[in-house]
């Protein structure tokens, strides 16, 4: 049972306008569950656990749960700021400037940020070492480990002092980004490291924009500055040499590419969560091949190394595994409870490696031709991801950087652990009207992407001077005019008829059931 003081505060915070809330925190608590729905840290199920109560504005998380807001009642937009019990631990991002308790704030200064949440968000007394700010601690280590390094670890060489001071540099970036960014849709294992996530794809952004002010010669001379093994023309392969369907040609074309090709396609499913959206991407890469042949030479591939290596085994076995763990992620049993709850030490260690898992998932229902909008985005979200994967290819040629370097397997790194949050922002901001903001993630991928297209147009001034086929121009003309004529007939036609063509938003407009009864939420 909850203690006499907390209740009353409780009281005192709640408007009138959230019936709907009232009734689930008051079940949660009769049921002894007080389950996070995916906006804070870990969940605990005991009773009277050190708890929170907060509402903040969409500012402060970009890619929150899809049923927090229809908790609030559709009551107006005020900023409750409650003071914690102690041990109460703030752990899901920073609140919203402006507004105290009980004050009134205009609709104009939160015409973008109406998209509310409210959390009941215990902490494990565990560990809550690990949700406690620490700004001040991080300061005072950050400063004395400047003062440190560089004065007394500088040297006299230039380049050992440039490097140093770029890696510092960094560093601090991704210091202040733990400790001052909002949170993303992800608190697994720690909220903080996604804020990292987030900063370093800041530090990346950075990166790109000086190289796309440099020219080839020079971007190539700035690699080789870090790395001397870098700098020097890569030797072109071609695949499609021999295209006998042979067991002797199969197994010359079983290199470490093949176990890539798998583990790519799982994480991608892990990513997009749609056995069509995969299928698609996997179909519409092999084409691309096809098109960009004459630019790339190792595009070239045999007709079977297209489709029945990539497509049929590779790509739809990481595909089929994949989505095989969604499933499992999407039908688990959540149950969070605090690690010193349990009493054995098989129990505590099962728990603790369950703190890298979701905190639970939420199923993507894309709707692609259910409204031209939806239709329109995933569009854009199919021509980004391809982007993503040609931008690695393109990047490795221009930059003359080996597929066996580890900058490849870097980046292949941090577009994945990017892309994860990234899709899940933007899919909310597809599915809930209530979301009015791109969350950062989202913002900062595709601003990634689109800087690495921009500076491959740049550097391939005169690297590609062989014109594309007529066939692929012809194909790829008759491609856009059947998917503009389709998109005429499914939304156009409807439209000057008078009749609706858009689906209702899938996100949930009353709480669903389990949240009611004690279950929890679906976030990660």
């Amino acid at each position: 049972m909850d203690s006499p003081r907390r209740s009353s505060r409780l009281q005192q915070m709640q408007a009138p306008a959230q019936p709907l809330f009232q009734q689930a925190a008051g079940q949660r608590a009769a049921a002894g569950d007080t389950s996070d729905d995916g906006g804070g840290s870990s969940a605990s199920g005991r009773t009277g656990s050190p708890t929170r109560l907060r509402r903040r504005t969409a500012g402060t998380r970009s890619g929150g749960n899809d049923f927090n807001d229809d908790l609030n009642g559709g009551g107006s937009a005020k900023l409750v700021r409650t003071r914690l019990p102690r041990g109460a631990l703030r752990t899901s991002g920073r609140t919203a400037r402006g507004g105290g308790e009980g004050g009134d704030e205009s609709d104009a200064a939160h015409a973008r940020d109406a998209w509310h949440y409210e959390f009941h968000d215990p902490v494990d007394p565990t560990v809550a070492f690990f949700y406690r700010p620490h700004n001040i601690t991080a300061l005072l280590l950050f400063l004395g480990a400047v003062i440190y390094f560089a004065m007394f670890k500088s040297t006299g060489d230039f380049a050992t002092n440039v490097k140093l001071g770029l890696s510092a540099s960094v560093f601090v970036l991704l210091l202040i980004g733990m400790l001052q960014f909002r949170d993303g849709p992800f608190i697994r294992p720690h909220p903080a490291i996604w804020r990292i996530v987030l900063a370093a794809g800041v530090a990346y952004q950075l990166v790109l924009v000086v190289l796309l002010f440099q020219t080839k010669s020079d971007a190539r001379a700035i690699l080789k500055f870090f790395d001397p093994s870098l700098g020097v023309p890569l030797p072109e392969k071609n695949y499609a040499e021999d295209c006998s369907l042979t067991w002797q040609t199969l197994y010359d074309q079983m290199d470490v590419f093949v176990i890539a090709h798998s583990v790519g396609w799982f994480c991608k499913a892990l990513v997009l969560r749609d056995y069509w959206f995969c299928w698609i991407i996997s179909i519409l890469f092999e084409f691309m091949e096809y098109s960009l042949a004459h630019q790339l030479p190792n595009f070239a591939e045999c007709w079977w190394d297209h489709w029945i290596l990539d497509v049929l085994t590779t790509n739809w076995l990481g595909t089929y595994l994949g989505m095989k763990a969604c499933e499992y992620f999407e039908f688990k049993h959540y149950s969070w409870r605090g690690i010193g709850e349990i009493k054995s030490v098989r129990g505590k260690l099962a728990r603790t490696v369950g703190q890298f898992t979701p905190h639970s998932w939420t199923k993507f229902e894309w709707h692609s031709t259910k409204s031209f909008r939806n239709f329109v985005a995933v569009i854009l979200l199919l021509a980004l991801e391809l982007q993503c994967e040609l931008n690695a290819f393109y990047l490795k040629y221009l930059l003359w950087v080996p597929v066996s370097h580890m900058l490849n397997l870097y980046r292949l790194l941090f577009m994945f652990f990017m892309c994860l949050p990234a899709v899940r922002e933007a899919y909310q901001y597809l599915t809930d009207p209530k979301c009015k903001r791109l969350g950062m993630h989202a913002w900062i991928t595709t601003a990634n992407i689109v800087t690495e297209l921009l500076i491959i147009i740049k550097f391939s001034e005169g690297e590609f001077t062989k014109p594309a086929p007529v066939y692929v121009v012809v194909g790829w003309i008759v491609f856009g005019v059947a998917l503009v004529a389709y998109a005429v007939w499914r939304f156009g036609i409807p439209w000057l008829k008078g009749e609706s063509s858009v689906l209702p938003s899938p996100v949930r407009t009353q709480p669903p059931p389990s949240v009611l009864s004690g279950g929890d939420g679906k976030d990660e």
